[in-house]
């Protein structure tokens, strides 16, 4: 009877504890979100060169002038477009290489590391 009586859920130190972790985790989705967010945005502006009609795209300098001015729309301004994506022009087509990394602090030599690697192919309107 006196065993049930003890068991009355966490002590202060283990939510403490349970908290300190949940605090942690949160801080690294919060620093590595945004990352995964802007790659998605640079993927999609890739990807639209192929169905923006509109923008009649033949060149590799207007394919970066497309890429770089939806960039800015959507505020990435951190990353160099020509260090990061490699064009090259082969059978009527565009061929993208996207590949980058972020490094985000957490604390002292500690960091989070996210690479980006990925190509595409994409047609010319």
């Amino acid at each position: 009877m006196n065993s049930v009586r003890s068991q009355k859920g966490m002590s202060m130190l283990g939510w403490l504890a349970v908290i300190a972790v949940m605090v942690f985790f949160g801080s690294v989705a919060g620093k590595i979100f945004p990352h995964y967010i802007d790659n998605r945005t640079i993927t999609e502006l890739i990807q639209r060169v192929e169905t923006d009609k509109a923008a009649n795209i033949k060149s590799i300098p207007e394919f970066y002038d497309f890429v770089r001015k939806g960039m800015m729309v959507n505020g990435i301004r951190e990353l160099n477009l020509e260090d990061v994506l490699a064009l090259k022009i082969e059978n009527n087509e565009f061929r993208a290489h996207l590949k980058y990394e972020k490094r985000e602090p957490v604390f002292k030599n500690l960091d989070l590391v996210a690479s980006f690697d990925k190509e595409f192919r994409v047609r010319m309107p």
